[in-house]
């Protein structure tokens, strides 16, 4: 079965529940040492799987690479036969150490690595401009206005910079289709600090980042800890990957195989599902793949529906999880 396509925020952008996540084809330029470096075939696979399972849209970055990300992406659609229109197209624009004169002194360079491929959606990557909220909207605003790009989306955003963001563009005719933040199971931050509440408000989609919280929620580092050694990079350090965390988190994925057996689906397509459905369709998600086969189980999250039993069921568990971990 297919699922439906989703509207971003109140925009005519229509996108899967699934997404990927393109940070891993940086093939480690610049300071991008957290993935490893992917063979082009792979890239190859991992982008077919995805649009072979219904996959639809594609987000990237200006960081990923200083752009490489961006060329890869283009590159292997255009091998694909994908046309442009066909699918959809998101970026982000690097704000630090910037000012907002930066996003249009830099568009034309985005659409330079994405060719032939147009920006669906444009996003701020972090708060972390010289420039005020109110600079960075009205570049955007502008940039939708020329007809750069299509829609306007920010990341990592608080509820108090959203809304602002949200009105400033609201002022100028535009909705602010989204805000890209961090959500998983075992990290529900967003549904504490007013930024999932606003969202829902003003009619924003959130699309959630480390859906499976870098791979933990697969279950294979419950399973065997020792993996996380093996992991590239900085990565490795993260909390989450710590013995006392694992075992925190232990119940989470014991719930997640348990529902995942009755389905035959694996945890962490149970989790990705749980994620897109458990908000009905204000949230989507853009898991990333390092390997064909994980971007192929990632799309299958889409095949099967679960039901508000094992939604609440899972809400619960993780609900309890989480009250551990803050201990």
């Amino acid at each position: 079965m297919a699922l439906p396509l989703r509207a971003l925020g109140r925009s005519d952008v229509r996108v899967s529940p699934v997404g990927l996540g393109c940070w891993q084809f940086s093939q480690r330029r610049g300071w991008n040492k957290y993935w490893p470096k992917l063979h082009p075939a792979e890239i190859e696979g991992i982008i077919a799987a995805s649009l072979d399972g219904g996959v639809n849209w594609f987000d990237t970055a200006e960081a990923y690479g200083g752009g490489e990300s961006e060329k890869e992406l283009s590159r292997v659609l255009q091998k694909a036969g994908r046309k442009p229109g066909e699918l959809i197209v998101a970026t982000k624009w690097m704000p630090v150490f910037r000012t907002a004169r930066s996003l249009t002194r830099t568009i034309d360079e985005r659409l330079a690595c994405l060719a032939p491929y147009t920006i669906d959606l444009h996003q701020i990557h972090n708060p972390a401009s010289f420039s005020s909220t109110r600079a960075q909207m009205e570049a955007m605003a502008g940039l939708v206005a020329s007809g750069k790009i299509r829609s306007v989306g920010v990341s990592n955003f608080g509820a108090a910079r959203m809304r602002e963001s949200h009105r400033i563009l609201a002022d100028k005719g535009l909705p602010l289709v989204s805000n890209q933040v961090s959500y998983s199971l075992i990290n529900r931050r967003i549904e504490q600090n007013g930024v999932l509440e606003a969202a829902r408000e003003l009619g924003i989609t959130i699309i959630a980042y480390s859906p499976l919280s870098q791979g933990v929620l697969s279950g294979r580092f419950h399973d065997d800890p020792a993996r996380v050694k093996v992991l590239a990079g900085p990565r490795k350090y993260r909390g989450f990957y710590r013995r006392s965390a694992l075992e925190k988190t232990r119940p989470v994925i014991e719930a997640l195989k348990e529902i995942g057996d009755r389905r035959r689906a694996t945890p962490a397509q149970v989790a990705l599902n749980w994620l897109f459905s458990f908000h009905g369709e204000s949230v989507v998600v853009i898991p990333g793949a390092t390997k064909t086969a994980q971007a192929a189980a990632n799309a299958a999250a889409m095949s099967f529906v679960l039901t508000r039993d094992e939604l609440d069921h899972l809400d619960r568990v993780s609900r309890a999880a989480q009250k551990t971990q803050s201990k």
